[in-house]
């Protein structure tokens, strides 16, 4: 561990300790009020990919309960804007910035800008994030949601752990406390909310790699630190692959790093633009890789998913929704997971 890894290891260790016991869920049950949350604000001061996407299940909710209610999202990075682009709900982004001490005056500011405006309802997505914590309980707002683990939850949802899911059932949870009629539909799947001229440009772009008279399966053989599959993994898997579906062309989605664990031997996409790639997935008939934002990223395509599994936990990351599934590689092997791709490709 490098000395940086284990001051910024050891700086979040202690500003968790020093936020764990901050705020208290603030809420009022009252079945004769009428509840209309007209401003939300979402925390989620993170920014990475998929982190983010799995905010979109909880924004899509407010929509369908409240249509009219805008959103502010507190969130680290550049990429919240793109994501949630055709979003008309979210309003504002309020970004923290990723060095704090580099840029003390924008990191002042925030959390002015969170304390001057008004807000009906805060949501911090994490319990876990002490920036979420501290921006729940500075937020001028009339109720207020931690993230706390909530036991009714617990035992009612068996996918609670869900990343995505939680925040949705926390919501439906407290919104039923006021009055509001339950909600037993099934939670939204991550969306982008690709247009359809964003589709069909990127159809052109997999034209121009694959004929167009088959159908593409699209792999994704990358993934941070340890969730990365060995070369010698993806080479073995991706000859039973070829050799499984003759009638599907195979297109590997590049990292942002412009590698490869199977030595560039399928056509290969790249690009830097989230939603181009999102685009070029929602084109193929199914993904395949491993948990990284990139899966998430395919999630939010709309587009079948087999999410590889072997070292973070399924049941908090797995995709779903489209037919995808998560896949635990510890237990299942090369030729099981082809048996399951022809399930899903029927």
């Amino acid at each position: 561990m490098s000395f940086k890894t284990y001051i910024n290891t050891l700086r979040r260790k202690i500003t968790r300790g020093l936020t764990k016991n901050i705020g208290n869920n603030k809420w009022t049950e009252n079945s004769n009020s009428k509840i209309e949350f007209k401003q939300i604000l979402i925390s989620r001061p993170n920014h990475r990919l998929g982190n983010l996407l799995m905010i979109t299940p909880l924004v899509q909710e407010i929509n369908t309960v409240f249509p009219d209610c805008k959103i502010d999202l507190f969130v680290k990075g550049g990429l919240a804007p793109v994501i949630f682009k055709n979003y008309s709900s979210v309003q504002d982004y309020i970004i923290l910035p990723r060095k704090p001490f580099k840029e003390l005056i924008r990191y002042c500011m925030v959390w002015y800008k969170i304390k001057r405006k008004k807000y009906d309802l805060v949501i911090n997505i994490d319990q876990g994030s002490s920036s979420g914590r501290l921006s729940t309980q500075f937020a001028n707002a009339n109720f207020k949601s931690f993230g706390e683990l909530n036991d009714d939850i617990v035992q009612q949802y068996p996918d609670y752990t869900h990343m995505a899911k939680y925040p949705v059932y926390e919501f439906r949870y407290y919104l039923e406390k006021f009055g509001l009629p339950t909600r037993k539909s099934e939670v939204p799947t991550i969306n982008m909310k690709l247009s359809n001229q964003e589709v069909e440009n990127a159809k052109l772009i997999l034209n121009r790699i694959v004929p167009d008279n088959k159908k593409t399966i699209a792999i994704f053989t990358f993934a941070t630190g340890a969730k990365c599959y060995c070369v010698d993994w993806w080479d073995t898997f991706y000859e039973k692959l070829k050799a499984a579906f003759p009638d599907y062309n195979i297109v590997e989605i590049l990292p942002v790093e412009n590698v490869s664990q199977i030595n560039f031997k399928a056509p290969s996409f790249y690009s830097k633009d989230v939603r181009e790639i999102a685009a070029f997935i929602a084109n193929t008939s199914l993904f395949i890789g491993a948990d990284s934002g990139i899966m998430h990223l395919a999630c939010a395509s709309q587009t079948t998913v087999l999410g590889l599994f072997h070292i973070t936990n399924p049941e908090k990351y797995k995709p779903y929704g489209n037919n995808s599934l998560a896949i635990d590689t510890k237990t299942t092997h090369a030729d099981a997971i082809i048996t399951l791709i022809k399930t899903r490709l029927t």
